[in-house]
């Protein structure tokens, strides 16, 4: 079983930067594959950023490339994601997940752990 916290969310300004993390309880988390999502009001679940397992290949969503930088710690059992430039769409309750073998990637259906989530409000 995996347990994923969420932290880091706040208001912040247009054109600010947060830093969120997601710490796993899990001994295997060197093996899963992570990602975040985020879900605004009113809106679905939407694929923000997702990294391998050793960190080596990650992949973003064409709205947040350039601005959104998802990373790990193995050693930390963490990902993070570091968000610039944030903009008001970037306003949602933001998650992470979990998955051993992910059938895509980019696909919220395939990841069977997720936190509780952490929000970002940006407005000025």
């Amino acid at each position: 079983q995996v347990q994923l916290v969420e932290s880091g969310g706040g208001l912040v300004q247009p054109g600010g930067s947060l830093r969120l993390s997601c710490a796993s309880s899990g001994r295997t988390f060197g093996s899963y594959v992570m990602a975040w999502f985020r879900q605004a009001p009113e809106k679905e679940r939407e694929f923000v950023a997702t990294v391998s397992s050793s960190g080596s290949y990650t992949y973003y969503a064409d709205s947040v490339k350039g601005r959104f930088t998802i990373s790990r710690d193995n050693a930390k059992n963490t990902v993070y994601l570091q968000i610039d430039t944030l903009k008001p769409e970037d306003t949602a309750l933001y998650y992470c997940a979990a998955s051993q073998s992910p059938y895509d990637m980019t696909s919220a259906t395939s990841y069977n752990y997720w936190g509780q989530g952490t929000q970002v409000t940006v407005s000025s």
